[in-house]
């Protein structure tokens, strides 16, 4: 379609529906030097392509990641979780914290690659799977095959890399579940973080736990609990869950399933995190085995 054919056609059938409506000569007029005076929406309606130099020019690359001082806290923003249709808040809910496809993006491997750990640990690791369709704590379900860890307390989402003290293997490793609730125990790998580390074939191993980086303060803040556990009769847990209500009646006290076991959890008041402490130290033996864990 050839543009000043389009425009004198589109001008002239104007003019004569306007002429047959009656209007004014000198509207016409008006009109036609409208019309002639916008060309582009005569254009834009003629399907052609546009042409390589009309298109916008690509993006830059992001800049590469420069290493900075850290500090203990240091964190990285979370990723944004858009809300569940109609789904309504509750202070008391934990929100989701996904974690990368494959647990571990290649941001955090070039992070890890240009900066210092924040702390470190050393302690017993050991791996574990879960049932199909379980969800980890952080709201994925779990896979055996991503490089993700299950710790008590670390923030949900922490990037850290696992060094196995006995073979000097490692792997950067994202914190997505909560445990182990063994005691003398620091980490849950899922078989392809053991398989990435050598720990599978050996079932436990004494490793270093290097912290890089983690979406909320490490030593502060915090939605925190007392988690007891583990009983193999739901009976069992339900009668303790009653106890624990009368004895902390400020507190919230939930009686849950886990692996084959059953677990007790005590949430104080605002998840705080000195009671909690205080609860888990005034906990009897007889009670269960009582672990300070954070949920958020």
């Amino acid at each position: 379609m050839g543009f000043d054919s389009s425009v004198g056609k589109q001008v002239g059938l104007l003019r004569i529906c306007l002429c047959r409506g009656g209007q004014s000569h000198r509207w016409n007029h008006f009109l036609a030097a409208i019309l002639l005076a916008t060309p582009v929406l005569f254009v834009s309606g003629c399907g052609h392509p546009q042409r390589e130099a009309d298109l916008p020019e690509p993006q830059t690359a992001p800049p590469a990641i420069q290493s900075q001082p850290q500090s203990r806290n240091q964190a990285f923003p979370p990723i944004p979780v858009p809300p569940l249709p109609g789904a309504k808040p509750s202070a008391g809910r934990i929100a989701p914290t996904p974690a990368p496809p494959g647990g571990v993006s290649d941001d955090d491997l070039d992070y890890v690659r240009t900066h210092k750990p924040i702390q470190s640990e050393e302690g017993l690791a050991t791996w574990y799977t879960a049932a199909r369709g379980r969800r980890s704590a952080n709201g994925d379900l779990f896979s055996d095959h991503t490089l993700t860890a299950a710790h008590r307390t670390l923030p949900m989402g922490s990037l850290i890399v696992v060094t196995n003290l006995t073979t000097g293997e490692s792997s950067p490793i994202r914190i997505t579940d909560r445990g182990p609730f063994v005691e003398g125990r620091i980490l849950d790998l899922t078989i392809a973080s053991a398989k990435a580390t050598g720990i599978y074939r050996m079932g436990t191993a004494n490793v270093r736990l290097d912290l890089y980086r983690a979406p909320k303060p490490v030593e502060t803040g915090g939605r925190w609990c007392v988690q007891i556990g583990a009983f193999t009769s739901q009976h069992k847990a339900n009668k303790l869950k009653e106890q624990l209500e009368r004895k902390y009646p400020s507190a919230t006290v939930i009686e849950f399933p886990g692996e084959a076991s059953y677990w007790v959890r005590i949430r104080p008041q605002g998840d705080n995190r000195e009671q909690a402490e205080r609860i888990a130290s005034r906990l009897r033996p007889a009670e269960g085995d009582a672990f300070l864990t954070r949920l958020d």
